[in-house]
């Protein structure tokens, strides 16, 4: 049984409550500290933005903003705020989307700083408009507006207790925040101010913590819960031929990569990180840990996701090579600790997987099981030399994922703590070129650069793996990760 539950009841059987089993917690409810799809996910239905990505995870569509328009220079956008209000009651107002942009760009604590310099002023011309303008005429600006972590929140609500608000938040989405038990689960229930209630069928969702992906299974199985996410690989033929059950695999832009600590010795060697991509066999990880759902990635941008470079080079498998390489690099007694999310049953693959396949190279793995939940921090310490980590897109511009992987000044390229000055110069400047073939180009040289600096080995591309009971209807996880709960229907 879950934890939490009354011994002879499931929360599974309350009407309109969804219950989604995930491996984490949340960390936070401020949403400029968070980089984290555990709490991304949840974001995009407790709080709005003023520009949303569609259902397809295609193309823009209004949000709290209903229209906008763009002068002629490219440097001045002007916002009309529709009618909504907060969880609280309280109106969205354009004071409040000022203050949430320039929080996001100036705030200490934002992780997303680098994303919204391009923004010189921002303001409430009336409390129905805002007006922002740039310092440049910036290409992926709309498409930035979309990520979650730049949602409109409460300017009063933040600036008289902002420590609070990050447990107990006030947002304009389809749902609020009704308790946050940490390290168990995050309650929502329907918020009846949202601007699209009509439409929201569920009283409520629970987001429930349950680290083992076999127990996760186990429990969706038995009806304990009505749905969970991150079905691993292996159980994906099984789960299929259960009738109670839907398992679903949605298109998605997410990429598993070895992350890798460029401050930890030897790993700062560019010569010694190409080693290690040459003695990873990413097709045989592909072949026996994805049971061949997954497929070799080649490039930070994912496959088919704007400028992705299907050329983008790739190193070939050549255990001996690399070996050789490691030694001409005074490398070939390294020894790398490896953290694993511990009941992650893909992440616990891989690692065994790789310690075994580098071995070949006469590099010694020691893999450290690690709390799921703690394993952010650790990215954040720089406590680890490599380990797995993903990225699923959350805007449609190229710009954010590659400002955050390899051009950003706070959050050390997604905690990798790359540095390459031309490389940040380009990502810069990529921002703000208007012709999209010379935007292209740029982008084709990121990609390559990346991959010559290795900047973190890129393992594979793979679709987002959920599972429900059968009278759930509607669950739905867009390219961009974004799960469409205010459309679920429990039967």
């Amino acid at each position: 049984m879950l934890a939490g539950l009354t011994l002879g009841t499931s929360i599974a059987e309350a009407a309109g409550i969804l219950t989604i089993g995930r491996r984490e917690d949340s960390t936070t409810f401020d949403p400029i500290a968070s980089a984290q799809n555990v709490d991304n996910w949840v974001y995009s239905n407790v709080f709005d933005v003023l520009v949303r990505v569609d259902k397809t995870g295609t193309k823009l569509e209004p949000g709290i903003a209903e229209s906008w328009t763009v002068s002629d220079d490219g440097l001045t956008y002007t916002f009309k705020l529709r009618d909504a209000k907060f969880s609280d009651g309280s109106p969205v107002t354009a004071e409040d989307a000022a203050f949430s942009l320039l929080r996001i760009r100036d705030a200490e604590t934002s992780l997303w700083s680098s994303s919204y310099t391009i923004v010189d002023t921002a303001v409430a011309t009336d409390p129905k408009t805002l007006t922002v303008t740039l310092k440049e005429p910036s290409v992926p600006f709309l498409a930035s507006l979309a990520l979650p972590n730049v949602s409109v929140l409460p300017k009063a609500a933040i600036e008289a207790d902002a420590e609070g608000f990050a447990s107990a938040p006030i947002g304009s989405g389809a749902f609020a925040v009704k308790e946050w038990i940490r390290g168990d689960r995050v309650i929502l229930e329907k918020n009846p101010n949202y601007w699209e209630a009509d439409k929201v069928s569920l009283d409520g969702v629970e987001w429930i913590s349950v680290p083992d992906d076999n127990t996760r299974m186990l429990n969706v199985q038995a009806g304990e819960l009505d749905a969970a996410i991150f079905v691993p690989f292996s159980r994906v033929a099984t789960l299929k031929e259960d009738k109670n059950l839907k398992v679903t695999l949605d298109p998605s832009t997410r990429e598993d990569a070895l992350l890798i600590n460029h401050e930890k010795g030897k790993l700062g060697d560019k010569a010694v990180r190409q080693a290690l991509d040459m003695a990873i066999d990413k097709q045989a990880i592909v072949d026996a840990v994805t049971f061949g759902i997954g497929e070799v990635a080649n490039s930070y941008v994912p496959k088919g996701a704007l400028y992705y470079n299907a050329a983008n080079p790739s190193r070939p498998y050549d255990p001996a090579k690399a070996k050789e390489m490691l030694a001409a690099a005074g490398a070939s007694d390294l020894t790398l600790d490896y953290n694993v999310k511990a009941g992650d049953e893909v992440d616990e693959q891989i690692a065994v997987l790789l310690q075994q396949q580098l071995q070949q190279a006469g590099v010694t793995v020691t893999i450290n099981k690690v709390d799921p939940s703690s394993q952010w921090d650790m990215f954040v310490a720089g406590d680890f030399d490599v380990s797995v980590g993903y990225w699923t897109n959350d805007v449609l511009d190229p710009d954010q994922k590659t400002t955050f992987v390899l051009g950003h000044d706070t959050n050390l390229n997604y905690m990798t703590r790359y540095k390459n000055d031309d490389v940040k110069a380009l990502v810069a400047e990529a921002r703000t070129e208007a012709d999209p073939v010379k935007r292209e180009a740029m982008y084709v040289k990121l990609q390559e650069t990346a991959k010559e600096d290795v900047n973190w080995i890129d393992l594979y591309y793979s679709p987002y793996i959920n599972v429900t009971r059968s009278n759930i209807d509607g669950f739905y996880q867009n390219p961009l990760g974004r799960f469409w709960l205010e459309d679920v229907v429990k039967n």
